[in-house]
């Protein structure tokens, strides 16, 4: 059991964020479950607490397309807890067509990448307060056709779904690795993983519903969330990984990255860039160290 232990996942309230919040509940840790929609996050508790047969999950609202939000929520958090043993950057979204977030930031690259990566920041320093704090961000298999298009992320001269995706995927990586480069000599780890193709609705268009029918043909050979959740829950929690950080995993176990995955001058290209567009202070707990 991991009594007092907290565990904190974005995009908690279906799909593999559910069967994450689930499982590590049955596994003792207090779960913060957040997502943007309070309704939909209403439901989803009452059924995580059902199915996990725990009282200590709760809903918070924050959405990862708004950078207010993500601070607003992180002022909550820090008033409610010292700290964080374990954060899950589980949220992604898939879009069909270009949308931009309430910054103006593609879509993909603002939820999935820049989102997160404020966020984890901004909460960083009360996961090192964590006895064995632990990070994990959800990637994709996806990142190995990304690409960083330095002279347009946000694709405003052209949008193509795989090279959105690709690109805010291939971020993740690189992210997990700069970030625990960073965080090297703390007592903290940060992984990240491919999750295989899973039955959720990530490829539904938030607007449109556009996808609804590949997604209905294509869900029968698909894992389930539970299935999906597996390494994520894995990372979290087993003592085999304790003292691995930066590192990439499929199925439990450490898988390649692309070649570009593995480019450290991009990475910290990237971490640069990414401080720019979210604006992260200097007192950010990093800029203090």
């Amino acid at each position: 059991m991991n009594e007092g232990e907290i565990v904190l996942v974005t995009g908690a309230t279906s799909g593999m964020g559910l069967a994450t919040s689930i499982e590590m509940a049955k596994k003792g840790f207090e779960v913060v479950m957040v997502g943007r929609n309070e309704e939909k996050g209403s439901n989803a508790l009452d059924y995580a607490k059902a199915e996990s047969q725990s009282k200590r999950l709760s809903f918070m609202q924050c959405d990862l397309a708004s950078m207010d939000s993500i601070r607003q929520f992180v002022s909550i958090v820090k008033k409610k807890y010292r700290k964080i043993d374990v954060l899950i950057n589980n949220a992604g979204v898939l879009c069909i067509r270009r949308e931009t977030t309430k910054d103006g930031f593609e879509m993909q690259m603002g939820v999935n990448h820049l989102g997160h990566f404020l966020l984890t920041n901004l909460l960083l320093e009360l996961i090192v307060n964590a006895k064995e704090g632990r990070i994990v961000n959800v990637s994709s298999g996806g990142h190995k056709w990304g690409d960083f298009y330095k002279n347009d992320p946000h694709f405003i001269s052209g949008y193509n779904l795989f090279k959105g995706y690709g690109q805010s995927k291939l971020a993740n990586v690189l992210f997990t690795k700069e970030l625990a480069k960073k965080l090297r000599n703390k007592n903290v780890t940060v992984n990240t993983l491919h999750p295989g193709a899973v039955a959720t609705s990530l490829g539904v268009n938030r607007q449109t519903g556009f996808g609804k029918l590949i997604y209905k043909m294509l869900s029968p050979f698909f894992q389930t969330p539970l299935e999906g959740a597996s390494t994520t829950i894995y990372l979290a929690t087993s003592p085999e990984v304790k003292s691995i950080s930066g590192e990439y995993f499929i199925n439990k176990k450490i898988a390649k990255t692309s070649k570009k995955a593995n480019d450290m001058d991009l990475a910290k290209h990237l971490w640069e860039w990414s401080s720019k567009e979210v604006s992260l202070d200097d007192d950010s707990y990093l800029s203090k160290q």
